[in-house]
């Protein structure tokens, strides 16, 4: 199993064109990533001129996952930030031929830290439907706790499915000289 260690969070590149049309015109992942149709190149390139926006701007960030070696393993999405709220929705895909090496578990690990500390976040969140039993697993794993159901949510192949809303308060250290209850 890898650890955070061997793994790298960076931004996505010019070079990840193929990277993410491999991983976005996986139909087995479509049901989660809120798609129901294969992704072009030119629609991928032009995402790709645009991923370098500020997150605070646009409010949601991709990350490209980098096994040890630097190859592209999945992406981590940072989605739908609140900056009053200080939270943000989080997503993980992982290429299929790369899935169950632990490579969703050490991104969360580094993404918890980058959130907390660079992004000064409070809490992180996910959805993830009732049958997909390794991402339950992954979050609460991860430190997510449910906090609830959302009743026929996502619309799949087989029919409707139930959601389990989960979520991650992320600890922040005190600033320095601020005050801490004793």
């Amino acid at each position: 199993m890898p650890q955070a260690a061997s793994l790298t969070l960076r931004a996505l590149e010019e070079s990840d064109l193929e990277f993410l049309y491999a991983l976005e015109n996986d139909p087995a992942i479509w049901g989660v990533s809120d798609t129901l149709a294969p992704v072009s190149r030119h629609t991928l390139r032009r995402y790709l001129e645009q991923a370098g926006a500020d997150f605070y701007e646009v409010r949601q960030l991709r990350l490209v996952i980098c096994a040890s070696a630097g190859m592209p393993v999945g992406t981590l999405d940072l989605f739908d930030f609140d900056p009053l709220h200080q939270r943000a929705g989080v997503g993980i895909t992982i290429l299929a031929a790369a899935r169950r090496k632990g490579y969703a578990r050490a991104a969360l690990t580094l993404v918890e830290v980058y959130a907390r500390q660079t992004l000064r976040l409070h809490q992180l969140y996910c959805t993830v439907a009732v049958p997909n039993k390794a991402s339950l697993r992954l979050f609460r794993q991860a430190g997510f706790r449910r906090v609830g159901i959302r009743h026929e949510w996502l619309r799949m192949a087989s029919g409707w499915q139930d959601a389990v809303e989960m979520q991650c308060l992320l600890r922040h250290a005190p600033l320095s000289g601020e005050m801490t209850d004793q």
